[in-house]
């Protein structure tokens, strides 16, 4: 048997060789081809978001689920038939100059493929004011197998063909929405699903032409502190970009609609707007590339005036992004009390959703003052497990 020392010197060079070995074993010039997936769309994607995510104007979120609008119009003593959803939707995308502060609304399907009650198309009234129409793709939430009772969102099936009949319809960008709960963990199961399915969807829209909505929302239930809301957020967006990487999404053409890091909503010590702000824009800082055009904040239970402090807040020094909002109810909840489903009300129904989209402009440019704000719109909507 050899000995260890003569198997070493065997396989070594002599100290003279040492050059002609280093050159030997020098590393070649590897030539690597890299394939980046290019999307037909990209150009039109693009520009779709950069419009959405114009100065002033920020986004109407009038995509509830028909159950869920029913509640809406049950709050204020009406049916939940389809003309009285035509009514309500046709208030609001008539309300005069909504253009002025509204860039995009999100829309369900039925009011993609509805008429105003003139019968002139929903969505031809959207691109005469100059909003871009959307749509809600996500077939909404369901529970997850193997989780500590959290969710997921369902709609991958079937997805791409869906998307390309809205398009031919008239849709610019998707929406996809679903949830993490902090009291109930949330389980690495739960954020990698959240985050896999997101990106799944923002890859299938944008071969489609739809500019994708990235909504993981962080509801607000809960007793905890702002601290481990931020701690929850960057663990979810850190896994929702890597899964997006992962399937070649386009980051110049998506948006964001994510929650403001604030204090669940059952918690003791209640945040400042500028606490708020603070948190939130180190979170985005932390985890969102420069090169995202916009980020649509939720409002996620806030009351109307709480929303639009805490946007004005993020917006009073210069972002990388477009800073702006993605309000359902915090749009619409004084404007629907208002109309109450009396054909007299629209105008004022209609004045108070204009203020409130004015207030939001404002709050985007950072030039908003809560001076003169309704009692009423102070008021909380926060709704405990909030789904639709």
């Amino acid at each position: 048997m050899a000995s260890a020392t003569l198997l070493k010197s065997s396989f070594l060079p002599k100290k003279s060789e040492w050059g002609a070995a280093r050159q030997l074993t020098a590393p070649r010039p590897v030539t690597v081809s890299v394939v980046v997936r290019a999307s037909a769309y990209a150009d039109e994607l693009v520009k779709t978001a950069k419009t959405i995510a114009s100065p002033g104007r920020g986004i109407l979120a009038m995509d509830e689920s028909n159950a869920t609008c029913g509640k809406r119009l049950a709050s204020i003593g009406l049916e939940n038939t389809e003309a009285n959803r035509q009514a309500y939707r046709t208030l609001l995308v008539t309300a005069p100059g909504l253009g002025n502060y509204i860039s995009g609304a999100i829309l369900f399907e039925e009011t993609l493929y509805q008429s105003a009650v003139d019968g002139r198309r929903i969505v031809d009234i959207l691109t005469e004011q100059g909003i871009v129409p959307g749509i809600k793709v996500d077939k909404g939430l369901v529970p997850l197998a193997g989780s500590n009772d959290e969710s997921w969102c369902q709609g991958l099936d079937g997805l791409a063909a869906r998307e390309a009949a809205y398009y031919q319809q008239g849709a610019r960008f998707a929406k996809w929405r679903t949830v993490v709960s902090i009291p109930n963990g949330p389980s690495e199961l739960a954020v990698k699903e959240a985050a896999w399915g997101l990106a799944r969807y923002a890859a299938i829209s944008q071969d489609n032409g739809l500019v994708p909505i990235v909504e993981p929302e962080i509801l607000l239930d809960g007793e905890h502190g702002i601290e481990r809301t931020f701690e929850v957020a960057q663990k979810v967006w850190a896994e929702t970009f890597y899964a997006m990487a992962e399937n070649n999404v386009m980051f110049e053409g998506i948006l964001l609609k994510p929650s403001m890091v604030t204090p669940g909503a059952e918690a003791k010590d209640r945040a400042t707007p500028e606490q708020v702000a603070e948190y939130t824009l180190k979170l985005l800082h932390r985890r969102i590339p420069p090169s995202v055009p916009g980020i649509m904040f939720l409002s996620g239970g806030q009351s109307e005036v709480e929303a639009t402090q805490n946007l004005n807040a993020m917006n009073q020094g210069p972002n990388p992004w477009h800073v702006s909002f993605s309000y359902a109810r915090a749009l619409q909840n004084t404007c629907l009390k208002t109309w109450g489903g009396v054909p007299e009300n629209v105008k004022a129904a209609q004045d108070a959703l204009l203020l409130r989209a004015k207030a939001n402009s404002l709050a985007q440019l950072g030039k908003y003052t809560s001076d003169g704000e309704a009692a009423e719109a102070k008021e909380g909507m926060f709704v405990k497990n909030y789904s639709y």
